[in-house]
Parts: structure tokens; C-alpha cells; sequence
């Protein structure tokens, strides 16, 4: 416990974009965890058992029920307490804005809570420092299987599994449809492509086309004011310059290419030309999001399944959004990041408190009844490949189609937490024009390369 203390006590927090849930399915009792098979006894069977208390902090990744915070996952813990009554679960919801500080704290004082559902960035920290437990004893070899490599990278340390893989989905555009109808111009968007890529000329002949008919509307939006949301941003870059972020390997920057300094000179251009939101340096994501949800923004970047389930409740003025790839320079198909949403234990020593979070969290994955209500509250594909078709919608349709554009997000890079803290000084630089793209990049690219080198030093010892 005292490296375990030492680790809490040094953790550093990052900011999350929001993530999400789960994954499910029947399988049979021999292959389901010990917590499944437990979980199916009758309640009078567990009620002898010792009672263990834990506590459950989650960020607002269900959608409300009835407008309450928290009101669906009461029900899950309620249903829960119904196959084990002796486990009690305390919830405390916290936000996207100040959850990761009071997370930062908790950790250092020694007061973490047993489960938090969150996203790799931090996670996947948390496990290099050694302050989450093993969950390979509760995932049993057909649903290893069921889930892509890709989501085992983001969820593993080593050899140690320490997120439950949930809900995931690609992080694409978004784009108003109606306003493009309205302006008779729907024919610009590549919507009659089944995988609906297009390049970087066509786009911009689509934002030039708002920007003359539509002149009340701002044709797209960009962002540089803070960490949350900036895997739309790089993404964003990287597909416009036909670039990746990070070296497949993760060992170093790999956006700082000529056609990437170019993808953002073009993007201060078009703040010049109207065609881009203006003051961007000043805008967080959730700003120009709401731009878009107010119809005032005809495309926004940082949008994803979940994201348009939970913004329904949200929009200002009724429109119809469309999910759109990241167009290229060249045409060639995307790279999209996708979110992950996972569970994990804190190691806070008590071996009870930890086998009993197990019991809850395998509850809320695998449970026939609740995997896929969860999964579909959350709005979001399911982790499994094998889990298809929950909702009757084509934009999630096209969805589960986008996921062949995912590409290995940098979340699980060494130093991840530092490097993102250097990406947005460098956009503002460029957008108010104190570098081009770039300079910009490559000072991003020198700061960020010395972090996983360190990171990676760090880790090794």
C-alpha cells in the first residue's frame, strides 16, 4: 500500500471528452465470470453473504431520465441490490467541468471511490501508475474476443486489464441537414455515398455555399481555448492534412508534416474568409457545440452517436444533424478516434470492497436485461463486435459502418495527460497569428516528444 499511496498521491488529472457505456450478451455459465454466475443466484442465496459497502462516482454518461441527474443509475443499482442485497452502492454523479479536479483530489488524499466509468485518458494513467486493480479474472476468452484489439489497447497496462471496455463509437463531424435543404444544396454533401467520404475541395465548396445563401449562418466552427474536445480538433487536422497525430507505435509526433501545417494555415484562412467560426482561440468545444445546437453553426466538429443521442434534449431549434467523416485532402479514406467508455476499481486495499465492485461492474455490462438497456441509454454502439443493431436509426447505422475508418486513438501514448496540455497553447498561436501552421505544429512536436520520452523512462522503472 505505500506504493500505492506514493502513486495517489502524484496523479495528475486530465480533461475527459465525455465517454460512455457497455456491452453485453447471453453466454453460457461456464464462460461467464464468477461475478455473472453469482450475480444469477436468488437473492435469498446472497443475503447471507457480508455486507460491503462501495462507492460509485460517475460523470453524467446516461441520458436523464425525467431531467434528473442520476435517476437511471439508481435504477441500475436498485436492480443491482436485487441479485446481491448484502453489496451497498453509493452514487455521486460529478461533471465533465469539475469532475476530473475532484477526482485529482480524491486520488491524493487518499479518498478515491472503488468505481468510476470514465475514458482511457485517464484510465489508462491511473494504470501505468499502478492505482487500479486487475480486471482479467472477471472477463471471461469469448468476450476477450468479442471485443476489437484496438479497444483492448486502450483498456490495457501490460498484461493487466484495467477498464471494462463499454460503449465506444467513432468521433466524426456533424452537419445541420436541414440548413443544406433549406439553401438547395444538399447535392454538396456526400450523403448519397454509403461511406459518405469526401475531400477537403468539396467541403469547402459545401461551407462557401452557407456562407452566400445562408449568410445568418456560420458555415463551421473550430476551437482553441482548453483540453476538452481535442480529439476533434486533431482530428480534424490530421485528416485535412492526410497526417497522423501520434507514430503508430505511439512514440512520437507525427502531425507536424507539411500538409498538416497547411490543413491549419488553411483553417486561420478560412476564420479570415467567414467561413470558419471567429475568435476560435477563445472557444471550447462545448461553445461551438452549442453554436450548432442553436442552428447557428452549420458544421461542428466534435460529434459522435452519443453525443447526438444525448444532444436531442439540447438542441434550441428542431434540424435534422447527420453524422459526416473528417474530410481529406486527397479523398482517401479517414482516420477517426473512437471514444471509449469503460469501467475500473480503484486498488483503495480492501480486497472486499474490490471483489464486490467487481460483482457490480460485471452486473452492469453483462446483465441479459441491463448490458443493453445500459448501452442504449448512453446512446452509444455497443464494445462487442457481435452486438449490432440496438437502435433503428441510420445515422447509427452509418455508424457501425464508420467504424472501419477507426484508427488507434493517442490516448494510450506515454505522457498522454502532458501532451495534450501543449496542443491548444500551439493552435492559439497559429490562429492569432503568432506562428504558421507549421511552426505551430513543430513546437507542439518538440514539447510533446520530451513528455512520452519521459513518460515512457518513467514508466520503465
Amino acid at each position: 500500500m505505500r506504493a500505492m499511496k506514493k502513486g495517489l498521491m502524484t496523479v495528475l488529472g486530465v480533461a475527459l471528452v465525455g465517454s460512455q457505456l457497455v456491452a453485453c450478451s447471453n453466454t453460457s455459465d461456464q464462460n461467464k465470470p464468477a461475478a455473472t454466475q453469482d450475480a444469477q443466484k436468488p437473492a435469498a442465496t446472497q443475503a447471507a453473504a457480508k455486507p460491503v459497502e462501495i462507492t460509485w462516482w460517475n460523470f453524467p454518461n446516461f441520458q436523464t431520465l425525467d431531467g434528473e441527474v442520476g435517476k437511471y443509475e439508481k435504477q441500475i443499482i436498485a436492480a443491482f441490490n436485487e441479485k446481491h442485497p448484502e453489496i451497498k452502492v453509493n452514487l455521486e454523479m460529478i461533471t465533465f467541468d469539475g469532475g476530473p479536479q475532484k477526482l485529482n483530489v480524491a486520488i491524493s488524499s487518499n479518498t478515491a471511490p472503488d468505481v468510476i466509468y470514465d475514458a482511457p485518458g485517464r484510465i489508462i494513467d491511473w494504470g501505468k501508475k499502478k492505482l487500479l486493480a486487475p480486471l482479467n479474472d472477471i472477463i471471461p476468452a469469448d468476450i476477450k474476443n468479442d471485443i476489437a484489439p484496438a479497444f483492448w489497447k486502450q483498456s490495457t497496462v501490460g498484461d493487466q486489464i484495467v477498464m471494462y471496455p463499454l460503449n465506444t463509437g467513432p468521433f466524426m463531424m456533424a452537419v445541420n441537414k436541414t440548413v443544406f435543404e433549406k439553401i438547395g444544396a444538399l447535392d454538396l454533401l456526400p450523403l448519397s455515398r454509403p461511406d459518405r467520404t469526401w475531400t477537403v475541395a468539396e467541403y469547402e465548396k459545401a461551407l462557401n455555399a452557407v456562407k452566400e445563401k445562408a449568410p445568418e449562418i456560420i458555415p463551421t466552427g473550430f476551437f482553441a481555448k482548453s483540453t476538452a474536445g481535442d480529439q476533434g480538433t486533431r482530428a480534424y487536422l490530421a485528416n485535412l492534412g492526410v497526417s497522423r497525430f501520434l507514430t503508430e507505435d505511439n512514440s512520437k509526433v507525427a502531425i507536424n508534416t507539411e500538409n498538416a501545417g497547411k490543413a491549419l494555415d488553411w483553417v486561420v484562412k478560412a476564420t479570415k474568409d467567414k467561413i470558419s467560426v471567429a475568435g476560435a482561440a477563445s472557444l471550447a468545444a462545448a461553445d461551438v457545440n452549442d453554436l450548432f445546437l442553436q442552428g447557428k453553426l452549420a458544421f461542428t466538429l466534435n460529434y459522435s452517436p452519443v453525443l447526438k443521442a444525448q444532444n436531442v434534449a439540447n438542441k434550441k431549434v428542431q434540424f435534422d444533424d447527420v453524422l459526416l467523416p473528417f474530410p481529406t485532402l486527397d479523398g482517401s479514406k479517414p482516420k477517426l478516434e473512437p471514444f471509449l467508455g469503460g469501467l475500473a476499481i480503484f486498488n483503495n486495499g480492501n480486497a472486499d470492497k474490490i471483489a464486490a465492485s467487481k460483482k457490480f461492474i460485471d452486473f452492469v455490462v453483462n446483465d441479459p436485461v441491463w448490458g443493453k438497456k445500459n448501452i442504449i441509454q448512453t446512446g452509444g454502439l455497443s464494445a462487442r463486435t457481435s452486438i449490432t443493431g440496438l437502435y433503428n436509426d441510420p445515422e447509427y447505422k452509418y455508424a457501425d459502418l464508420a467504424r472501419q475508418f477507426i484508427t488507434d486513438p493517442p490516448t494510450i501514448a506515454d505522457g498522454y495527460a502532458e501532451i495534450r496540455t501543449f496542443w491548444f497553447p500551439e493552435l492559439q498561436r497559429a490562429l492569432t497569428g503568432g506562428a504558421t501552421g507549421k511552426e505551430a505544429l513543430d513546437a507542439f512536436a518538440a514539447k510533446a516528444n520530451d513528455a512520452i520520452a519521459k513518460a515512457k523512462a518513467q514508466n520503465q522503472k
